[in-house]
């Protein structure tokens, strides 16, 4: 169940507003005030916030400015003004949505459950890819083991995502031949794979006589050995 921390100081407001929110399975913590609210998030972990723009002791501004140094969680901001300024305001410091008072519950839901399938979707994207000790940053195309950057070839670096990507799953040689292949039709043949797995070995192992990582299965593939798990 998504928790939900709901900011609003209007009374008549909250109750409506918590009760469809628990209608609709989530579960809502409410707080009144800035003060209150940025408590509530240092003791709690929330997975959304719901924030009015006028609060008793500040603004829902205050609130993501603060939240925003620390965490990308969804964000939607309430308000009774549609003047453009407090909408790109409210988005520029990073609020995801925002909806006008007075507004229909029903569509308060669908923003809510938009905001959480697109955070879902982020988070299922991987960025970073990490076993014994070793990370590789996808987006920028950059590996380290135990906080020491290592320098790979494009074809070595191929190869490590490939292993890292398939852990505990042997690899036939043959489908890894055709991984490496590029979009200009380059490969690598099967005497270059095993100098490939070679140099990978020496540059990511503790002792490459020994490996751990890449098990060679006789005649026909490799494994990783996600010894992290």
């Amino acid at each position: 169940m998504n928790k939900i921390l709901l900011v609003e100081d209007d009374l008549s407001l909250i109750d409506g507003l918590q009760y469809s929110l628990e209608k609709n399975d989530f579960d809502p913590d409410i707080a009144r005030t800035v003060r209150q609210a940025l408590d509530m998030i240092e003791e709690k972990k929330y997975d959304l916030l719901i924030l009015d723009l006028m609060l008793p002791d500040g603004t829902g501004f205050d609130i993501c400015k603060k939240v925003r140094q620390t965490s990308d969680i969804p964000i939607i901001f309430l308000t009774v003004s549609d003047e453009e300024v407090n909408i790109v305001m409210g988005l520029d410091i990073g609020g995801d949505d925002y909806i006008t008072k007075p507004f229909k519950l029903n569509e308060l839901i669908s923003r809510i459950n938009a905001l959480f399938r697109r955070s879902q979707l982020l988070n299922d994207v991987k960025t970073e890819l990490q076993s014994n000790g070793i990370i590789i940053k996808l987006l920028e195309g950059r590996v380290q083991k135990d906080n020491i950057a290592i320098e790979l070839t494009h074809a070595e670096y191929r190869l490590l995502c490939l292993f890292m990507q398939n852990p505990n799953i042997l690899l036939e040689r043959k489908v890894i031949l055709e991984k490496l292949w590029d979009c200009n039709e380059n490969f690598i043949d099967d005497n270059t794979l095993s100098v490939y797995v070679k140099r990978l070995r020496n540059k990511i192992e503790d002792d490459p006589k020994n490996p751990t990582m890449i098990v060679t299965i006789r005649r026909l593939g490799y494994r990783w050995n996600n010894l992290s798990e």
